[in-house]
């Protein structure tokens, strides 16, 4: 059963109980990679292998995700500051626990290439809290093998 969450804004990404911040170097120039994020929304689902389905709503100021297993989101666009910041928020989800959930890209410059930086901000019941806690390394892996993706899926590789 889908529920709404707390309407948080971005800076929750610097104050939520739970924080997973992961980081890597790709090829691909900040403007492609924030291209891919924020213009690109039905891409996610080609190189982010969670993602089944995205899609943008309205104006694109939304998102519709669905996550394999079932999970699904609506989100708001918070801020897309190109080629710097890409985030969003939960609005509503069918995961049980979650009471606000804020996923940020940070990009910068790294020689000829990006440092791609994902935190995932959560607060929820304390179930909800220590799942997310828990889930670090698979969250991690997701994080690699879709940043890998994408810089593939840029390089044209």
């Amino acid at each position: 059963m889908a529920h709404r969450l707390r309407p948080v804004e971005s800076g929750f990404v610097e104050t939520a109980p739970v924080r997973l911040v992961f980081a890597r170097e790709v090829a691909a120039s900040p403007e492609r990679v924030f291209s891919a994020l924020a213009e690109d929304v039905p891409g996610w689902a080609q190189w982010f292998p969670a993602v089944t389905s995205a899609r943008p709503l309205g104006d694109g100021a939304k998102r519709d995700i669905r996550l394999w297993g079932g999970t699904r989101f609506e989100e708001a666009v918070l801020v897309a500051r190109s080629p710097e910041v890409y985030a969003y928020r939960v609005d509503v989800t069918n995961a049980p626990g979650a009471r606000a959930l804020v996923e940020e890209w940070r990009l910068a410059p790294a020689g000829t290439g990006t440092r791609v930086r994902w935190t995932v901000a959560a607060d929820g019941t304390a179930v909800f809290r220590l799942a997310v806690s828990l889930g670090r390394v698979g969250f991690g892996r997701a994080f690699r093998g879709a940043v890998t993706a994408l810089d593939r899926r840029l390089s044209g590789r």
